[in-house]
């Protein structure tokens, strides 16, 4: 073979990556991106993920951001192909998820020709990416500048508020050649690295702050992105002082068992006396706002001053009521204000909380092992019960998460992620498939039928993977979390089913067969429980029914209402 410019950019740019720390590269396969497909499976230091859908690759390199905070190499070819990448992109950006979308490219003179496999991909993801470049068709008078073009890709994607990176790279033919000298790299690692000092609270007017918090009637929020074990610890203790609860979202780090956690948040404001009575003066979120409606139109309706904490500048404020933002790490404001509060301590505000928790608590588990079979909301405690300690849980959106919210209890040693930057339900099993490459731990994701069949191409090479998650689906045949909306009401039978109900009768079992992936039907939450521990990178298949999964959430919404009754 000879050297060509094309094999050698291509070298040079993947040796900054591995330089700068990174260890996955997700490819989909394709011809235009034959140049830097090559450089990257020529790496030891790489593990090479293939997947044959674009789809299913970006949202496994997704994944692979989300659980380590590390950017994939996303490759694919030239076109449509790159098309495919454009929502997992969108979740990238809202989400805050690093990932490195290469898209292979015609050289200048076949676009706007009418060239095969050729469409405009200059931008093409918009403003969805926090930085665009395309550096031309490779030639050896550019070469001083691949390195800074490399480095400054991977601070892009992992600077103070992360996200995807798009690099569009046109190749000529031919596609195949031999990379040349490499132009001189740094001795001590990547070309530039960015020194960003971590978030601080200097120049934040602590005074202030304590003032608006110095309140007896006070909850903190604590949803996803709030921090890792150790800034869960730090928040706890901090509530613990202010005699706060902390209403924990599964995928907060902060629903552990604690004497300030809160878990049945959900159930426990559907009790209208309750919810009147403990309405909040102050509310400190700590992180993103959770799924549960119930939660959100209590706080709006309170009234109450509410102070944002997110580790990065994003503006996350739907429902306009945030009075004062701090861009900081959690941790770092509960260390600058230990000790500086009172709160509640010095009253019951918390031990009526705890008491309601505990109360729901015990209502929940005495209703769901009442049932005759396994409901959704029993999936779902019993799946977050279940993955082994160090595990992960993947959890698709509509109604899988809510359930895990609302009726997951508190525990240790699980991390909970979903997909809640655009809350889609696409990509939710390529996540997961994501996840398990990037942490090595047991993962298990929780999905509904539909999503699993939306992402049915994450199952292609699967049972080759060595690392591949547990896939619990839950199969009600359509859509469930429609049952729940006004439209079941409104609408006649047979419209709401052609609607929304959208029942698609696929035999879930012959389709993880075709893909040669193990499958169990659990009858039992003791059959369920077991085969989630086992693990094993199977699916597990459990049927439900959509009109009895409104019946069952009425009956936890009473059982918990006539707890906090009594």
């Amino acid at each position: 073979m000879q050297e060509t410019p094309a094999a050698t950019f291509c070298a040079t740019i993947v040796d900054e990556w591995v330089r700068a720390g990174l260890r996955h590269a997700v490819i989909a396969p394709g011809s235009r991106s034959t140049p830097l497909a090559i450089a990257l499976a020529e790496r030891a230091e790489l593990e090479i993920h293939l997947f044959h859908d674009e789809r299913a690759a970006s949202f496994a390199a997704l994944g692979i951001g989300l659980a380590s905070g590390r950017p994939a190499v996303l490759l694919c070819t030239s076109g449509t192909a790159a098309a495919q990448f454009h929502a997992a992109v969108i979740e990238a950006h809202q989400a805050e998820i690093p990932i490195l979308v290469c898209t292979a490219d015609r050289p200048p003179e076949l676009r706007d020709v009418g060239a095969a496999q050729t469409i405009d991909q200059l931008r093409l993801y918009g403003p969805a990416v926090r930085w665009f470049h395309d550096p031309g068709v490779p030639v050896a008078d550019a070469a001083p500048s691949w390195r800074a073009m490399a480095a400054r890709a991977v601070i892009e994607a992992t600077g103070s508020r992360p996200g995807p990176v798009h690099l569009n790279l046109p190749f000529r033919e031919p596609l195949v050649g031999e990379a040349g000298p490499l132009p001189a790299a740094r001795d001590d690692g990547p070309w530039v690295t960015d020194v960003v000092p971590g978030a601080t609270v200097e120049g934040i007017d602590l005074d202030a702050l304590v003032r608006r918090l110095e309140r007896q009637r006070g909850v903190v929020v604590a949803g996803g992105g709030a921090g890792v074990p150790e800034a869960a610890a730090a928040i706890h203790r901090f509530a613990g002082q202010l005699g706060w609860p902390v209403l924990a979202d599964p995928r907060s780090g902060c629903r552990v068992p604690q004497a300030t956690t809160v878990a049945a948040f959900d159930s426990i404001l559907r009790h209208p006396e309750f919810a009147a009575a403990h309405a909040p003066e102050v509310v400190l979120r700590f992180g993103g706002p959770p799924a549960s409606k119930v939660l959100d139109q209590w706080i709006g309706a309170s009234g109450a001053d509410e102070i944002q904490v997110w580790a990065t500048p994003a503006w996350r404020d739907p429902a306009h009521r945030t009075g004062a933002r701090l861009a900081v790490e959690p941790a770092r404001v509960c260390a600058a204000l230990e000790g500086q509060l009172v709160g509640a301590s010095r009253t019951p505000w918390l031990a009526r909380w705890r008491r309601a928790e505990a109360r729901a608590q015990a209502a929940i588990d005495a209703t769901l092992g009442s049932e005759p079979s396994l409901s959704e909301p029993a999936i779902a405690r019993v799946v977050v019960g279940a993955v082994p300690d160090g595990g992960r849980l993947v959890v698709s959106s509509s109604m899988p998460i809510r359930d895990v919210e609302w009726y997951g209890a508190p525990r240790t040693g699980l991390t909970v992620h979903a997909n809640r930057g655009a809350n889609g339900i696409d990509g939710v099993t390529s996540t997961g498939i994501g996840v398990a490459v990037a942490t090595g731990s047991p993962t298990t994701v929780l999905i509904g039928d539909v999503a699993f069949l939306h992402d049915s191409t994450a199952l292609v090479g699967l049972a080759r993977r060595p690392a591949r998650p547990t896939i619990v689906v839950v199969d009600n045949d359509g859509g469930g979390i429609f049952s729940f909306l006004p439209q079941a009401a409104a609408l006649p039978e047979a419209r709401f089913e052609l609607l929304f109900g959208t029942p698609h009768g696929t035999d879930i079992d012959g389709l993880a067969a075709a893909h040669h992936l193990p499958v169990h039907r659990p009858d039992s939450a003791g059959a369920l429980a077991e085969l989630v521990a086992r693990g094993g990178g199977g699916v597990i298949r459990v049927l439900t029914d959509r009109h009895a999964n409104v019946t069952s959430h009425d009956r936890l919404h009473r059982a918990v209402q006539a707890a906090l009754d009594s």
